[in-house]
C-alpha cells in the first residue's frame, strides 16, 4: 500500500467553499457533483441535494479514516445544523470531491476544512459502491466512494458547523460505541471496506 505525505493547499475558510460535502449552511451558488457509471468514470454533474433525493443519482465520494500513534480511529459526530444525518457519528471525515478534483485531493482539503487537521500519511485503499437511504430524511447516499486511511498527529480543531464533537477510539471501544450511539447509514459500509489497509497501517496489535 503506497503512503503519501498528505499535502493540499488549504482554504482559508474552512466549511464553507462552493461544493464543500455536507454544509449546513445555505448558499447561493449550486453545489455540484461529479456523477459516475458503475465503473466509476465520470459522466456528467448533478446538484447535491438532487443527486440525494430518492432514488439518488449515483456520484462520486470519498470516506478518510485517520488513526493517531496508538492506532485509536478518529470519528466525528455530525453538527446538527445539517441536513443530511444531522449528529449521528460517523468516521473521521467524508464528502464530494468538486467535479474535476482528485479525490485524494479532496480527501485532504476536506479534512482540514473539517477538522482542522492535515494527515500527516494519507493512502489509498481502494473503493466502495453502495446505496444507503437515510431513513430520517429520506435522501440516499448512491455512492462510488474512495477510501483512504492515514494517520494524524496534531489535536483536531473542529468547524463547529460540521462537526459537533470528535473522539478516539480503539477497535473495542468502537464495537460498544457503535452499539450504544447513532451512526451515519454508509459507516459500517465504509470501514469494512478499508480494513484491509487500516490493519496495513496500523499493525495487528491495534485489533482492526
Amino acid at each position: 500500500m503506497p503512503i503519501t505525505p498528505a499535502t493540499t493547499g488549504h482554504s482559508s475558510s474552512r466549511g464553507h467553499l462552493p461544493g464543500a460535502s455536507g454544509s449546513g449552511g445555505g448558499t447561493s451558488e449550486a453545489i455540484l457533483l461529479e456523477l459516475v457509471d458503475e465503473d466509476g468514470n465520470t459522466i456528467g454533474t448533478a446538484e447535491k441535494l438532487a443527486a440525494h433525493q430518492a432514488p439518488g443519482q449515483l456520484h462520486r465520494a470519498f470516506s478518510v479514516f485517520l488513526f493517531d500513534e496508538q492506532g485509536r480511529l478518529l470519528l466525528q459526530q455530525r453538527a446538527l445544523g445539517k441536513y443530511h444525518s444531522p449528529g449521528v457519528w460517523s468516521n473521521t471525515c467524508c464528502g464530494h470531491p468538486y467535479p474535476g478534483e482528485a479525490p485524494f485531493a479532496a480527501a485532504a482539503r476536506r479534512t482540514y476544512e473539517e477538522l482542522g487537521v492535515s494527515p500527516s500519511l494519507l493512502a489509498e485503499a481502494g473503493t466502495v459502491r453502495y446505496n444507503h437511504p437515510d431513513p430520517h430524511s429520506g435522501l440516499v447516499e448512491q455512492e462510488y466512494n474512495h477510501l483512504f486511511v492515514g494517520m494524524v498527529q496534531a489535536p483536531p480543531r473542529p468547524d463547529p458547523t460540521e462537526v459537533g464533537l470528535t473522539a478516539f477510539v480503539t477497535a473495542d471501544e468502537l464495537v460498544e460505541r457503535h452499539a450504544r450511539d447513532p451512526f451515519s447509514a454508509w459507516f459500517m459500509t465504509v470501514l469494512d471496506a478499508a480494513r484491509p489497509a487500516i490493519r496495513e497501517l496500523t499493525g495487528p496489535a491495534a485489533g482492526w
